[in-house]
């Protein structure tokens, strides 16, 4: 992929912040991290744009993300639906070797991104790339297929600092709620990159599918792009809830939207449906996935 950017351990800081569409890699403040000893903690997360609307405001539901997720401790979080200053207060709230690589997905850092954010005593990014979901997949806010809004991709091929440098894919996405063949037609371009990208190395994919696991074409397409869902292959599971509540109650076997997959070779340990709360209040209208990875 021609316009993607490498990064070197030492000079990524420097090369992320200088790149045009991409937010700056941050610092943030202190938590422990959870993970078993050799796995990787991945979380997929729709983030729920921050608003002043009440209820379940952003000033309501900061503090409850900030707990889950230090809670949490996850290696890597593949994002949807968090507008710059949201980032930017999810940032303060972790700890600081937590860093992200994201942008918006118009034109300017400001709009929804697909931000990935990452822990950098355990992964070092040594490349990533920003594709949208359309006919013209490098045109900034492209949208050909009919969705609602434009939608894209935020790929980073990262090193795993515990295991001797080796070398996986992250790919974060949120497919459109709305179109049905924007989906489909998504789903299929997403497949086509990931056939592009070094197919010996393990691949995770996090995102906001906006469509349930095994009812519809767009699961089985992204299965059929060489990928497995990562909850079915699962050695142990949580309960299972439909991971959109919209701040109702949760409903138990619901839909699950929000998908991690990952590639055959990748050992799936645990799978969670996070339902954290305090008080009642949701740090988000879906709930987390959490998986549990190894990859030797």
């Amino acid at each position: 992929m021609s316009n993607s950017k490498s990064l070197t351990r030492r000079m990524g800081l420097r090369t992320v912040a200088a790149a045009a569409l991409t937010v700056p890699l941050s610092s943030m403040a202190s938590v422990s991290t959870a993970e078993p000893q050799g796995h990787l903690e991945v979380m997929t997360f729709n983030l729920r744009f921050a608003s002043t609307a009440e209820p379940n405001s952003w000033a309501d539901r900061r503090p409850v993300m900030r707990a889950l997720l230090r809670r949490a401790a996850p290696t890597v979080i593949g994002t949807q639906e968090g507008v710059y200053q949201q980032l930017l207060d999810i940032q303060s709230d972790l700890a600081p070797h937590y860093e992200w690589i994201g942008t918006g997905r118009k034109r300017g850092s400001h709009d929804e991104s697909m931000a990935i954010f990452y822990d950098t005593r355990r992964v070092a990014p040594a490349e990533y790339e920003h594709f949208w979901l359309s006919d013209t997949p490098e045109l900034i806010g492209s949208n050909t297929w009919g969705g609602r809004f434009s939608r894209m991709v935020t790929w980073i091929r990262f090193r795993d600092l515990h295991n001797d440098g080796r070398e996986l894919y992250v790919l974060n996405t949120h497919l459109d709620h709305a179109s049905q063949y924007a989906r489909a037609r998504s789903a299929s371009l997403i497949a086509e990159r990931i056939a592009g990208l070094d197919r010996s190395l393990p691949l995770v994919v996090t995102g906001d599918f906006n469509v349930a696991a095994h009812e519809n074409p767009v699961y089985y397409s992204m299965l059929g792009g060489g990928l497995v869902d990562a909850w079915d292959a699962a050695a142990e599971r949580s309960t299972l809830y439909g991971t959109f509540h919209g701040y109702q109650p949760l409903t138990p076997n619901g839909d699950r939207i929000d998908w991690i997959l990952v590639t055959p070779g990748v050992t799936v340990h645990r799978a969670t449906i996070d339902t954290f709360s305090v008080n009642g209040q949701f740090p988000s209208d879906h709930l987390p996935v959490r998986v549990s990875l190894g990859l030797a």
